[in-house]
């Protein structure tokens, strides 16, 4: 017996589908799923924010109330996600909890009803965003199976068909119910009318067993059923058969034939006691931080770098959440309206009318939160002062110039841009920790270049890199008796790089800003403000590891063990990335179990996305880079002509031991 379980996903404001097409989608798709429940006892679920239960209320209330009947008749059952569809690994904990606090009170305001299962947005997974759900009484979060699984082939074929557990970082335990983006697929071509029933019958009668099993029908959109919304040119054409004619027809058959069941997904929950369920298991892994339903081209930069602008965007709302935070008296009107901003249907395929109100709308809030900030580098140069030999030392020649304070001692290359040759931090280790891989440093070819530290990289396709990595002669200023800065900048054709580097003598730190200003706007293009290369001989190679935040309160750490991980892989001409880390504190760990560097941005400035690349070697030898990216490419992107500035911010110091 194959129980068949599904939920639909209604999301009125799907970033393409216009403002006066809401009752229609109302109509076309939300109407047809309550009348399956009710005309053919289907058992659905319905998730839904409750962002787009308040624009249904508006727009047709008897659709609410009918669907508050079902709930109470058991013919249906919600599921919930919070209350904007919220990229959870991308956003601060503190919003987060907003989401789902503010999503429970509609839950009961509009339904009288309070959920026990929640979709994972997007499917865009972290371990540090359980506890979210975990505070707010969930008891199961739906997550896809396909990606987790590739990663994770230690896994039995057998748990995709029951119910899991995973822990949050705090330790709490909560199901996870799977969804599976094939079926869903497969349902969704079977629907369009590009499968018959001999086919699409011959793919679920492939998961039958002998034993009991639950499966996922389907688990996505159901905007795209006799409605389109015109993300792709390839999206199915409407038929002159209805769509949901095939689909009541389908679940008619399904419910006739005695190798399937049809169930509520809350059902599944009752097997957890099956021999195959409830294994506590990681859907996350080092080489994939934050798993993302389907295809590998659906990666979380595509909220957070491409689109028309993410970067900007997602930068303000860091500005507004900071301010927030700062303030004493906020409200909860406050913190849903950042939840509204920080919608991730504002960050893909948007039209340009939703497009410029939500800009009014996102400038609005930060002018009402936000104060004005210095516009560029430039403007913090304060006065010029002696310097102080007792708390720096410096010595230059025609390729090096080399600073050591009484913590820090770091030589920058000047042939190069001011690249970091090596870096010490004198209280914590002998050797340096980052620094330069010359040229013939590995014997394997493919790593027959130079790697540099502090360096920014542009590419386009089908043209030569732009870099900063350039003959330079830094400017050297000490503000005071302990602070010292060293910068240059570099014109090259459309744009300006200014780098700079601090020191301050009384502290472990050493601050790296940069600003980007490209004079012919936001174009195609990749853009990597930052990249650290980690000496071999710094960290130990049987411990390394990497820690972040991505959308939690707990550091999510990774050890690096013997797997290949490169997260900024390109999958194709189109798409530019295929991970990242959300570090939604701004910082980034990496150590080993004797000492550990944290590198901190100010996503304030900008919402960069850092990404790592690690390559095992023979012996104790390893490749291992951190790499901060402001703009990723992908089917999203949208070019302008503004001019584009991107200033970013670090700070490098050794912190304590982390537990791992």
């Amino acid at each position: 017996m194959l129980n068949l379980y599904s939920f639909f996903h209604l999301n009125l404001m799907y970033s393409s589908i216009p403002l006066d097409k809401r009752k229609t989608v109302i109509n076309n798709c939300y109407w047809p799923l309550l009348r399956l429940c009710e005309e053919l006892d289907v058992p659905l679920g319905l998730e839904v924010t409750g962002l787009t239960l308040e624009k249904i209320n508006e727009l047709d209330p008897e659709w609410i109330k009918k669907l508050k009947e079902l709930i109470k008749q058991n013919k249906c059952e919600l599921i919930g996600s919070g209350y904007a569809q919220v990229i959870g690994p991308l956003v601060p904990a503190k919003v987060n909890d907003w989401n789902q606090k503010l999503g429970l009170k509609v839950y009961k305001d509009l339904l009288g009803v309070e959920p026990a299962i929640a979709l994972v947005s997007e499917m865009a997974y972290s371990v540090g965003i359980v506890e979210h759900y975990l505070n707010h009484g969930y008891k199961a979060i739906i997550m896809e199976w396909n990606n987790p699984r590739r990663c994770h082939p230690e896994w039995e074929n057998e748990w995709r068909y029951h119910p899991q557990m995973v822990k949050s970082l705090a330790g709490g335990e909560i199901a996870v119910v799977w969804a599976d983006s094939i079926a869903f697929q497969k349902f969704q071509r079977y629907a369009h009318g590009e499968y018959c029933w001999a086919e699409y019958y011959e793919y679920l009668t492939s998961h039958l067993s002998e034993k009991e099993r639950f499966f996922s029908l389907y688990s996505n959109d159901v905007e795209i059923f006799d409605f389109r919304p015109g993300r792709y040119h390839t999206e199915a054409l409407l038929g002159t058969k209805k769509e949901w004619q095939r689909i009541f027809a389908l679940f008619e058959k399904l419910g006739a034939d005695s190798n399937f069941s049809l169930v509520l997904p809350s059902q599944i929950l009752f097997s957890l006691g099956h021999e195959f369920a409830g294994n506590v298991i990681r859907l996350e892994s080092a080489q994939q931080p934050i798993p993302v339903k389907k295809q590998e081209k659906y990666n979380i930069n595509r909220w957070a770098l491409t689109g028309r602008a993410d970067l900007e965007i997602n930068t303000k709302c860091f500005e507004i959440y900071a301010t927030l935070e700062r303030l004493k008296n906020t409200t909860a009107q406050d913190w849903q309206e950042l939840c509204y901003l920080w919608s991730s249907d504002f960050r893909t395929h948007i039209g340009e009318k939703r497009w410029q109100k939500y800009q009014e709308r996102l400038d609005c809030c930060y002018k009402k939160v936000v104060k004005p900030r210095p516009l560029s580098l430039a403007t913090q140069i304060l006065s010029v002062k002696q310097m102080d030999k007792a708390a720096f030392q410096y010595h230059e020649d025609d390729r090096w110039l080399i600073v050591e304070s009484k913590t820090i001692k770091c030589i920058f290359n000047k042939l190069k841009g001011l690249a970091i040759d090596k870096l010490w931090f004198k209280n914590v280790f002998s050797k340096p920790l980052l620094g330069t891989l010359p040229h013939g440093y590995y014997d394997d070819i493919s790593f027959g270049a130079d790697f540099f530290s502090g360096h920014l990289i542009i590419e386009k396709e089908g043209q030569h890199k732009i870099t900063d990595l350039v003959c330079c002669q830094p400017l050297i200023v000490q503000e005071t008796n302990q602070v010292l800065r060293i910068s240059f900048s570099h014109d090259f054709n459309g744009g300006i790089i200014k780098k700079e580097y601090q020191y301050c003598a009384d502290t472990e730190e050493l601050k790296i800003n940069t600003e980007l200003v490209l004079l012919q706007g936001r174009k195609r293009r990749i853009i990597h403000p930052l990249n650290l290369t980690f000496l071999p001989t710094g960290f130990e190679r049987e411990s390394v590891f990497f820690a972040t935040h991505n959308g939690g309160n707990e550091l999510e750490v990774f050890p690096l063990e013997d797997q290949l991980i490169n997260h900024a892989q390109s999958l194709s001409a189109l798409i530019s990335a295929k991970h990242g880390l959300g570090a939604t504190q701004g910082l980034v760990v990496v150590g080993d179990r004797q000492k550990q560097l944290l590198i901190s941005h100010d996503q304030s400035e900008s919402a960069l996305i850092p990404s790592v690349y690690y390559v095992p070697m023979g012996g104790d030898q390893y490749f291992l880079r951190l790499q901060y990216s402001a703009q990723e490419l992908d089917e999203t992107f949208v070019e302008n002509d503004k001019e584009q500035r991107i200033i970013s911010k670090y700070i490098l110091r050794p912190v304590g031991n982390l537990k791992k």
